[in-house]
């Protein structure tokens, strides 16, 4: 080894899943943080993995051209590339077999370690790749297409959480309950029917333990709730991660009209006829507010909102307790009174992977940092 150490930053995407793609990549000074080379070609049709694969091949390889013996650290947000590189996920995939083996050969043995990065710390690969897009979008397809073109076989589609290491990168929610308030703490249906109490002492508190315990999540963005307690939540979270907070009116709570401000043994004594439909029956509605079928629906739609703004990213969303249990119990496929027996405490982080051909992995429930 020569000493020297750079950094290549890679990424590549496609247009569509397979579609139009391309790979850009740079190459730095460890040290001092110089650009040495930038690299960026269009590769015909095929897939994002491939495209990034081959991002990662040409960044080595002009790491090698600057120095053959240099120790370098690859950065990408391919969470996929960087598992399979590091050797932690196995490849069954023989046309990502055949590239990782390419990318092994191009720096010697041991001189290369691989790093994830959120996609917003990969910002440069990522613009390079997008501007060949862009210049060849104008461009016949043999111009264009300058290098071979490669597409992914892929295997039978699993709905098996266990495989999806194999499924590509997937978008991960983090669905965040907002911190205590002083009705959470008195165990009172708080909804949407009012704007609702801030947070309380220890909810701030909570808040700032959930946010700390974020920090290396690599989340791009928060998305709330506009009511106070998640905005407040959101706040204090998007401060400790340093990304945008945006408000999306569908995570807000269930409208619980009449029952607002009461207990549950308060609402049994009152409305006994009505709490029992309401656990009962998907489209059962408290008097005065909103049926659960209709949130489960709004809450639905954000989600794919969520999904589709922020493909294979990580993403906070601070809510409620019942669009939790809703997203939870959509993604078991189970009926609906399961969402009666989820308790999502306040605070807590709930982790789904979501892959691009709707697998969904359940990671986590109701963690409390």
């Amino acid at each position: 080894m020569s000493g020297r150490r750079l950094v290549v930053e890679a990424d590549g995407g496609a247009r569509g899943n397979p579609g139009p793609a391309a790979y850009g990549a740079v190459v730095r000074d460890a040290a001092t943080g110089e650009v040495l080379a930038e690299v960026a070609q269009t590769l015909g049709i095929t897939t994002n993995n491939v495209a990034e694969y081959r991002g990662l091949i040409a960044g080595l390889e002009a790491a090698a051209g600057i120095d053959p013996q240099a120790v370098v650290e690859a950065r990408l947000d391919s969470k996929l590339v960087v598992e399979q590189m590091s050797g932690r996920w196995k490849i069954k995939n023989s046309a990502l077999q055949s590239l990782a083996l390419e990318a092994s050969r191009a720096m010697p043995r041991g001189h290369v370690t691989y790093r994830w990065v959120p996609r917003a710390r990969n910002a440069h690969a990522d613009r390079l790749l997008n501007a060949a897009l862009d210049a060849a979008d104008g461009e016949s397809p043999a111009a264009a297409r300058t290098t071979e073109e490669l597409t992914e076989p892929s295997d039978p589609p699993s709905r098996l959480a266990s495989w999806a290491p194999q499924l590509g990168v997937p978008t991960t929610l983090l669905l965040l309950r907002h911190g205590r308030t002083t009705m959470t703490a008195a165990r009172q249906f708080s909804g949407s029917g009012f704007d609702g109490p801030a947070l309380d002492e220890e909810g701030r508190l909570q808040a700032v333990r959930a946010a700390q315990s974020l920090i290396e999540a690599g989340a791009v963005a928060v998305v709330s709730s506009p009511m106070r307690r998640t905005v407040e939540t959101a706040e204090i979270v998007a401060r400790e991660l340093k990304v945008p907070v945006q408000v999306d009116e569908g995570w807000r709570e269930l409208d619980f009209g009449a029952w607002e401000g009461l207990t549950f043994p308060q609402v049994g004594d009152r409305f006994p006829t009505e709490l029992a439909e309401w656990l009962g029956k998907p489209d059962a509605t408290p008097p005065g507010g909103e049926p659960i079928d209709a949130m489960v629906a709004r809450v639905a739609a954000a989600r794919d909102r969520a999904l589709a703004q922020f493909p294979g990213e990580t993403v906070v969303v601070v809510t409620h307790s019942l669009p939790i249990r809703a997203i939870v119990r959509l993604s078991l496929d189970a009926p609906p009174q399961a969402m009666f027996r989820l308790q999502p405490a306040p605070a807590s982080i709930t982790e789904l992977r979501v892959y691009a051909d709707g697998t969904i992995s359940l990671v986590g429930f109701s963690q409390v940092p």
